[in-house]
């Protein structure tokens, strides 16, 4: 299966949101990186069949998305960034809820539903209230409702946003484990929740496709625009002005600092292997 955009484009009044974006994507996991702003949602909503482009379109084996309808609808699986779940349901009544909206039968959704509330990690809890759950129990839940009805593109929307350290490493593992014979799209702004698990890198920003390609292949674009040097202490806040630092390191009255820059920042500066989230910085040039 193939899912392809061509000159995919939305546009309000006049601002361009999403500006001719173009790739084709196949089985494996893409991890749709952006800060907050560069499209990456409403980009998503078109691929979802959510929202209507302004002109371009999204095609499954040559098929425009729109024009396939419930065919589509039943290949996709989306986890829109604030999902909508009923407060006062259980697990296990949301997910039967949303089974019954997509059609599913009766016997099969009870048992699918078990399965899935089990392999996220919510077999103990299926009687619960919704409102009782954490916000990585409130995901994992949303998450099991996108895999009810076996979809072969998963589309997730920023998933682990506002979540800890443990539940962030938790549902990767749950997206690297479902995502077999599937197109996983992953949209987010933390690097690290794409940088291991994710076959391709896909860079927005304003709108526009910058890079894309694997771990390696974008990270290489700046092999040599990464740097480590050793400063004294005071000599810090004139290389943060100056330079868009990574990382900063305090040891005895001397700094080492990671820099992300075009030209050699300092006499002692050598270069780093550089990693996604120092390309991230570079693309959007942000100072952490």
């Amino acid at each position: 299966m193939e899912l392809s955009l061509e000159r995919l484009t939305k546009q309000y009044d006049n601002k361009i949101i999403v500006d001719r974006i173009e790739f084709k994507l196949n089985e494996g996991i893409y991890g749709l990186l952006g800060e907050n702003g560069a499209g990456k949602t409403t980009l998503i909503r078109m691929i979802c069949g959510v929202l209507s482009p302004t002109s371009g379109e999204v095609k499954v084996d040559d098929k425009n998305n729109l024009d396939m309808g419930e065919d589509f609808r039943d290949m996709i699986g989306y986890l829109p960034q604030d999902f909508g779940y009923y407060p006062d349901f259980t697990a296990k009544e949301f997910m039967l809820y949303i089974a019954s909206l997509k059609g599913l039968i009766p016997r099969y959704a009870k048992e699918k539903s078990q399965e899935l509330l089990e392999m996220v990690g919510l077999s103990g809890v299926v009687n619960k209230k919704i409102r009782t759950f954490s916000g990585g129990m409130k995901q994992r839940l949303g998450f099991a409702q996108t895999l009810l009805n076996d979809p072969k593109i998963l589309i997730l929307d920023e998933p682990t946003a506002g979540l800890d350290p443990k539940e962030r490493v938790r549902f990767r593992n749950l997206i690297s484990e479902f995502s077999k014979e599937k197109i996983v799209i992953l949209s987010t702004h933390i690097v690290s929740d794409v940088e291991h698990i994710a076959d391709k890198i896909l860079i927005l920003k304003k709108g526009n496709l910058i890079l894309e390609g694997s771990v390696e292949a974008v990270t290489s674009k700046i092999e040599d625009k990464v740097w480590k040097c050793v400063v004294n202490k005071n000599e810090v806040d004139y290389m943060a002005g100056k330079y868009c630092l990574a990382n900063i390191h305090h040891s005895g009255g001397v700094a080492t600092l990671r820099i992300i820059s075009d030209t050699k920042p300092h006499d002692n500066a050598c270069n780093l292997r550089p990693t996604l989230e120092d390309l991230y910085l570079y693309c959007f040039n942000e100072v952490l």
